[in-house]
């Protein structure tokens, strides 16, 4: 891990497209600009790590018995699906 120490008004880049910016600091809290491209996902790290989390649980739910999806198509084609 990469620690630095800016003021507020100072920066950094990473890599050639993201620009982060001190912009304010209160206390405790401390208020970041960033500046990136469109398809460069910024995300909050406590909220990123839940959505990672609900994902793994939804990916790890058992459906219980054998699924036949042939049977589950035929019955849909012939509208007789519940």
């Amino acid at each position: 891990m990469l620690v630095l120490s800016r003021k507020v008004g100072e920066g950094m880049k990473i890599g050639e497209d993201i620009t982060l910016r001190i912009l304010e600091v209160k206390g405790d809290t401390v208020k970041l600009g960033f500046v990136a491209p469109k398809n460069v996902p910024i995300w909050r790290s406590e909220l990123f790590d839940e959505i990672a989390d609900a994902n793994r649980q939804a990916a790890s739910i058992e459906l219980g018995g054998d699924i036949n999806l042939d049977n589950i198509l035929r019955s849909t084609k012939r509208g007789d699906a519940s």
